[in-house]
């Protein structure tokens, strides 16, 4: 008898964004037998997210990561949340555009009249405030955040936000969603970037830092944090996986809602947005890439 992990589910998943983190979602998805309806709304975004998923896909073989006995779930792509089957009932709505918090508010807002009461909206971002999203809603107690790591098909856990006004049917839902996509859930109370980005994303800003005032190059920051005090890659390597437009997005929005200097995105950060080095998704950030992500 199999696992309830590893049975296919027959609902859909709607995912909102084709970016770095709506296709890594979607990738993680199809693996576990989900099917996705994936939404973009720019033309041209669909095509190049269709062949990541399926780099993705590879990759998550190679790696290990995907489930044995499991077929893949069909994708479905829409250039307009219109054109969702919406009557089929989806199991989630994950929402997983940029980390802007009026943008995120307004799909949100749109999406939560096509779908059924009790359905979960997700609200996948790693700062913002869940509450301060839920005043868009028409139901706020159908609306959560999760915080996927990037690559999501290859990091196994998950930060999984309830907002103070988030329903405890629709937090259950989410988790039995997530145990379908093999995750590990660890269910954090909503704040400003809750646990992971407020305590990473300040570090990060702090290592750009050392490197920005002549300390020590980002190799051997990487290295020191690495070697010293067992950082997995070093925090500007992990810089460029985030992607640096994103990381100074979710700066920004620590430091508007605490006021704490250290989430102010340092010169060097904000050099590097300005001049398109996002990270491995352009080829260059603090490291140079053979390929964009």
């Amino acid at each position: 008898m199999t696992s309830a992990a590893q049975e296919p589910q027959g609902r859909q998943l709607v995912v909102l964004g084709a970016g770095v983190m709506g296709v890594g979602i979607t990738t993680l998805a199809l693996a576990h037998g989900v099917p996705v309806t994936l939404v973009d709304t720019a033309a041209d975004v669909l095509p190049v997210a269709r062949d990541r998923i399926r780099q993705g896909l590879r990759m998550a073989q190679l790696k290990g990561a995907l489930p044995e006995g499991v077929t893949p779930g069909e994708l479905t792509e829409a250039a307009d949340p219109a054109e969702v089957d919406w009557e089929a009932d989806p199991v989630a709505v994950i929402e997983a555009i940029t980390e802007d918090a009026e943008l995120k508010a307004k799909v949100l807002a749109e999406v939560t009249t096509a779908v059924a009461p009790g359905t979960p909206l997700i609200s996948n971002t790693s700062s913002i405030p869940i509450d301060e999203l839920a005043g868009a809603v028409s139901r706020p107690e159908d609306l959560l955040g999760t915080h996927f790591m990037n690559p999501s098909y290859l990091i196994p856990t998950v930060e999984l936000i309830r907002g103070p006004r988030t329903g405890e049917s629709v937090l259950q839902a989410t988790r039995k969603l997530l145990d379908t996509l093999r995750r590990e859930v660890i269910v954090v109370n909503d704040a400003p970037g809750f646990v992971t980005s407020r305590v990473l994303h300040p570090m990060i800003n702090d290592a750009a830092r050392v490197v920005e005032e002549g300390t020590a190059s980002v190799e051997d920051v990487d290295a020191l944090m690495q070697g010293c005090l067992g950082h997995p890659t070093g925090p500007l390597r992990t810089a460029d996986l985030i992607g640096i437009d994103n990381l100074v997005d979710s700066l920004w929005v620590l430091y508007r809602r605490t006021g704490d200097e250290g989430c102010r995105p340092c010169e060097l950060l904000l050099s590097k947005v300005r001049d398109g080095h996002h990270g491995r998704k352009s080829g260059r950030g603090f490291y140079t890439y053979e390929r964009a992500m």
